[in-house]
């Protein structure tokens, strides 16, 4: 590949998709698809209660941190905003970075630079690259498919090999639940690390895999517990942090790592809370203990069916794998796909109560969708069974499937998804008050532990507890009741042992701020009644900055 003419001198701008995203619009937004990734594929049954937040465009603020050219960073921009951005500063390069469905965008964003900034070089990247013959679809000089930090070092003439700067990354923005937003203070929200990109399980649907090369295939950014413990102190001594937000795909699979940084942790007393994604056969190399002495408050597991033949599910139990990481005080969310080939309509209803009786704090249900890039992409292909008259902006895994199933049809796969959101809902109720129940189990194991470190951690989770979340599960309990009396009751008897354990503080919150919260929570119900949606803050961010000569 040769490189860009002014090497490092370049100028660049990397910019995300434009905005609005939660309605449907001609470029391929859709209200059913915001840009609220816990809303949108987790909680999004679950109306006032449901965990609504946005994350940044994590890749291009990766690529940023780790080039030396003056570059700016675009986030979350309308149309305007892009369209000032090329008019007011020098581009010599723009960097474009989409998932599939929103290709539309990215074919606009195209027509716009070579509009009104004619001399850039127009470079796509992210998932939208995976898009079979992407290049006719689109006006872009480079497609970069796979890891983007050694393909941008590379244009720019730079050392591609050179260690990865990890940028302080907050891990989420404007968090609402209830009707009200929290506020947004220097170490109270978890920060992103990104240890490494794809997963060498390969899941034949996984675009993430496929995109870093497929099975057996990552992209390792931090080798060593060493590195990656250097990393987070840097981070936390920035924002002041004391959790992460761990963007790997099965970050406990590499246990060597994983340990050795426990080791750190403990040598220097850290008391860190780590969010985490790892398969049920990576869980079970490691203890409860280990798990919790790592920090480990929040993980991610995929459960698909028991009757699937995923190896990362191989000997596993995931019922009774969940209910004893909850309570260990280790927050679940499972992920449950939706029209697996064996799934049948008198099948389906029977694995989805399966999926809900693991009562998960969380939980993300998904179809089972045929991706470009994929390997079952590849397979529906062959067989002729991709629909061909579905939009490219409606396939996503959280609308209707894309391919003929043998036994489901597309109005039917919908149906089956909606209602399983709903029936986890309904069944175990808020997500708020199942964090509320496993983080008591967690303390009340926990608040004597041997390790000081675990005790802090805990003793954080404790104040929550003993405040915020009680009034918040005053509210639930009086508002459920229309939903599930059943669960109400539930609700009433996780509040009332949360009062026994801390007695005055708790019960005063619930009396106080317990109404003012059921109060917000109606009135929340009421607006996204009426059609209230929300969109992410444009953000603009520039690194080496020098103004053009």
């Amino acid at each position: 590949m040769e490189t860009h003419p002014k090497g490092n001198y370049a100028r660049v701008l990397l910019s995300s998709v434009f905005g609005p995203y939660a309605q449907d619009d001609e470029f391929g937004s859709r209200s059913i698809n915001p840009m609220e990734l816990y809303h949108n594929q987790v909680t999004r049954a679950q109306g006032s209660f449901s965990l609504r937040m946005f994350h940044r465009s994590w890749g291009i603020m990766m690529i940023q941190a780790n080039i030396s050219a003056p570059c700016t960073v675009l986030d979350f921009p309308r149309r305007e905003d892009l369209a000032r951005e090329l008019t007011t500063n020098h581009y010599d390069i723009v960097g474009i970075s989409s998932i599939i469905v929103n290709v539309r965008k990215v074919k606009e964003m195209c027509r716009m630079v070579r509009e009104l900034s004619p001399h850039s070089v127009v470079v796509v990247g992210g998932h939208v690259a995976a898009i079979p013959d992407v290049e006719a679809m689109i006006d872009a000089d480079h497609i970069v498919r796979g890891e983007g930090i050694s393909w941008m070092r590379r244009y720019l003439g730079e050392n591609e090999r050179a260690p990865i700067r990890h940028p302080a990354i907050i891990s989420g923005l404007q968090t609402r639940v209830m009707g009200v937003r929290l506020p947004e203070r220097k170490g109270g929200t978890a920060a992103t690390i990104i240890p490494s990109v794809g997963c060498p399980v390969g899941c034949n649907f996984c675009t993430t895999s496929a995109f870093f090369g497929g099975k057996g295939k990552f992209v390792n950014f931090y080798e060593s517990g060493d590195e990656l413990f250097d990393v987070m102190c840097q981070i936390e001594s920035e924002l002041k942090v004391h959790s992460f937000f761990v963007m790997d795909e099965n970050f406990l699979l590499y246990r060597q790592r994983a340990m050795r940084l426990l080791e750190r942790m403990k040598a220097t007393g850290k008391s860190w809370e780590l969010s985490v994604f790892g398969s049920a056969n990576a869980i079970r190399k490691y203890t409860m203990q280990e798990l919790v002495e790592l920090g480990v408050s929040w993980l991610w597991m995929g459960l698909e069916s028991p009757h699937s033949s995923y190896g990362k599910l191989h000997g596993a139990d995931t019922t009774q794998l969940t209910r004893e990481l909850r309570e260990h005080g280790i927050r679940v969310q499972g992920s449950t796909i939706i029209g697996l080939e064996h799934h049948t309509p008198d099948n389906l209803a029977e694995e989805i109560e399966h999926a809900v009786d693991c009562q998960t704090d969380f939980h993300q249900f998904m179809l089972y969708t045929p991706v470009p890039g994929t390997p079952l992409y590849k397979e529906m292909a062959e067989q002729g069974r991709l629909l061909q008259d579905v939009d490219p902006a409606d396939g996503h895994g959280q609308f209707k499937f894309n391919f003929r199933h043998a036994a489901i049809s597309r109005e039917d796969s919908k149906r089956f998804l909606d209602w399983a959101f709903w029936r986890d809902f309904e069944r175990n109720g808020p997500s708020l008050y199942r964090m509320c129940r496993t983080m008591l189990r967690g303390w009340q194991r926990y608040k004597d532990y041997p390790d000081p470190r675990v005790r802090k951690r805990f003793a954080r989770e404790e104040k929550k507890l003993g405040s915020a979340y009680n009034a918040a599960l005053w509210a639930m309990e009086r508002e459920f009741r229309k939903v599930n009396r059943s669960v109400s009751e539930q609700i009433h008897s996780l509040r009332k042992e949360i009062e026994k354990e801390f007695p005055m503080r708790a019960g005063l919150t619930a009396i106080l701020l317990g109404p003012i919260l059921l109060w917000s929570a109606r009135r929340e119900e009421r607006r996204l009644a009426s059609g209230r949606n929300y969109e992410p803050p444009t953000m603009v961010e520039r690194s080496n900055w020098v103004s053009a000569s």
